[in-house]
C-alpha cells in the first residue's frame, strides 16, 4: 500500500496485490467530479452513488480477479476505501463526528448511522432473498460494509426499516452512507469531538 496526500486536501492510495490492483484518489470536500472504472457496471453505479451524495471528488481505477469471481475486487476496494477515509478523518480533529440518515428509495426505507470515532464495529441489517443484483452477488454488500467500517475505523450500523426490491435496498444503503458519513466529516470547529481529547 502507498499513499501520498495532495496540496488540494486529497488523499491518494493505491495497493497492488496477486489478486487486486486499486488506484485511488478521494477529496470529502469534493465537487461531486467522480470517475470510477472497477469492471464491474454495478458496482460502479453503487460507488458513483456513494460519492455523488457524499459530495466527494472520487477517482478510482481497480482491476482484479473476476474471471473467479467479485469477492476480491469488491473487499479490496472497500480496503482501499475504508483507508482513505480513516486517513481523511485524522486531518479533520474537529469533524461533526456524528452522522444518520433515514433514507426512502420508493418503497424502501434504510437506515444508516455512523460514528468516526477511530474504533471499527459494524451492525449489517440487509435481509436479501436474491442471491445476485446486477450480476453480482448480494452477500458481499454486507461484506463490503463491514470492510469499509473496519478499515476505515468507524462504527456502521446500517437497518433495513422495510423493502421489496433488492436493487433499491441496495442503492439506497450505499446512498443512506453517503449521506451519513457527509455529516460526520464536516468539520464544524477546531475543538476534537470527544471528551477525551482525542479520536
Amino acid at each position: 500500500m502507498t499513499s501520498a496526500n495532495n496540496e488540494n486536501n486529497a488523499i491518494t492510495l493505491s495497493r497492488d496485490t496477486k489478486e487486486t490492483q486499486i488506484q485511488l484518489t478521494l477529496k470529502v470536500d469534493g465537487s461531486r467530479q467522480v470517475a470510477i472504472d472497477t469492471g464491474l457496471p454495478f458496482f460502479n453505479h453503487l460507488l458513483e452513488q456513494l460519492a455523488f451524495h457524499a459530495g466527494w471528488d472520487l477517482t478510482l481505477q481497480a482491476n482484479g480477479d473476476t474471471e473467479i469471481d467479485d469477492h476480491h475486487l469488491i473487499e479490496d476496494v472497500a480496503i482501499v476505501l475504508g483507508m482513505a477515509i480513516d486517513q481523511l478523518r485524522q486531518t479533520r480533529p474537529g469533524l461533526v463526528r456524528y452522522g444518520q440518515r433515514l433514507l426512502p428509495m420508493d418503497e424502501t426505507l434504510v437506515l444508516c448511522a455512523v460514528d468516526l470515532s477511530g474504533r471499527a464495529a459494524a451492525v449489517i441489517n440487509l435481509p436479501f432473498t436474491r442471491e445476485a443484483v446486477g450480476g453480482l452477488a448480494t452477500e458481499m454488500w454486507p461484506h463490503f460494509f463491514k470492510t469499509l467500517a473496519s478499515k476505515g475505523q468507524f462504527a456502521l450500523h446500517l437497518k433495513t426499516e422495510y423493502f421489496d426490491n433488492h436493487h433499491h435496498l441496495i442503492e439506497a444503503s450505499f446512498k443512506a452512507l453517503a449521506r451519513a458519513l457527509k455529516e460526520a466529516l464536516a468539520v464544524q470547529s477546531n475543538s476534537v469531538t470527544s471528551t477525551k481529547g482525542t479520536l
